[in-house]
């Protein structure tokens, strides 16, 4: 028996494993892919305090990661198929081989970002296309850059980059955005931000580096090329959330984790942490913070709980 296990082991999961480890829980974390989760796929990380070095998001994951083996932690590189409450509440994570009976669990299972599909995309992610204006904005500084999207994130994500930016485009495939109507009234009286409605992008252009977009009018089927170094698609994210919302753990409109300040969730002994919960911030650092919140509350669950680990 498990006190503690972690579904996940990007930042969020690693420093859960590292905090519940460290408070004296028999910890296991349970990933189908490999260690690190979404800051795998970045070339660089500029804002993680302590690494002015810019390591890239696999070396970042590795070292969290050793630290958490310097505690005994147990990885295993599984898929969890489901979960079960069984008796004396403890919960039974099923995956295609094994069983893990634990005292309580830490949902740390991340989000991926949506993907426009147009050709180049995958090629130039991490080298000049990207999913998070704050992660990576700092590298398109005096630079031309466009942002996707018609919502409430890709209008923050314009307004923040025209701090610092040398032209910023923003694209959304029709006239109407979905986003609050303040957001977009600041949007065009921003003199840096220059609107594309009717519009998407059909191709990302360049070798080695983002160089250019193709930008396909929607309505009259027109295609330009717009010089840009830098391109943030904001069209939404999806929270891997299915397996804790199929142990009834309750999710927002959106389909993100809903827990208290303590990062529980509303079942007992199931806390969230990272991207997969509710958060106004999704970052390798807040993620590192909210493991530690989350295991904090999870050593205390369990030393309350008082039932023995075998």
């Amino acid at each position: 028996m498990y006190d503690v296990a972690i579904i996940g082991a990007g930042p969020a999961g690693l420093s859960a494993a590292i905090y519940a480890a460290r408070g004296g829980m028999k910890t296991v974390v349970i990933e189908k892919l490999a260690s690190g989760g979404q800051v795998l796929n970045t070339n660089e990380i500029d804002n993680y305090p302590g690494f002015s070095d810019n390591p890239t998001g696999e070396q970042l994951a590795e070292s969290i990661r050793k630290h958490a083996e310097k505690f005994d932690v147990t990885f295993a590189s599984e898929n969890v198929k489901s979960i079960e409450n069984s008796e004396y509440d403890v919960k039974v994570i099923h995956t295609r081989r094994n069983k893990y009976v634990t005292k309580s669990i830490i949902f740390a299972t991340g989000a991926i970002p949506k993907k426009l599909g147009a050709e180049g995309e995958e090629m130039l992610t991490g080298a000049g296309v990207s999913y998070c204006a704050t992660c990576d904005g700092a590298f398109f500084r005096d630079k031309d850059v466009c942002v996707i999207g018609g919502g409430n994130t890709a209008m923050e994500d314009a307004l923040y980059l025209a701090g610092f930016c040398k032209n910023v485009y923003l694209i959304n495939r029709s006239k109407k955005f979905r986003a609050a109507a303040t957001l977009v009234e600041n949007v065009k009286r921003n003199g840096k931000i220059k609107i594309l409605t009717d519009s998407v992008v059909d191709k990302f252009n360049g070798t080695s580096m983002l160089e250019s977009v193709t930008v396909k009018n929607t309505v009259t089927d027109e295609k330009n090329i717009l010089s840009v170094q830098g391109a943030i698609v904001a069209i939404g994210i999806k929270p891997s959330s299915e397996l804790a919302k199929s142990c009834g753990v309750e999710c927002c409109p959106n389909n993100f984790i809903k827990t208290d300040m303590y990062l529980a969730t509303n079942v007992k002994g199931i806390f969230a942490a990272g991207d997969v919960r509710v958060s106004p911030l999704r970052q390798v650092i807040t993620a590192a913070a909210d493991g530690a919140v989350a295991a904090t509350s999870a050593v205390n669950y369990v030393n309350e709980l008082g039932i023995k680990s075998i």
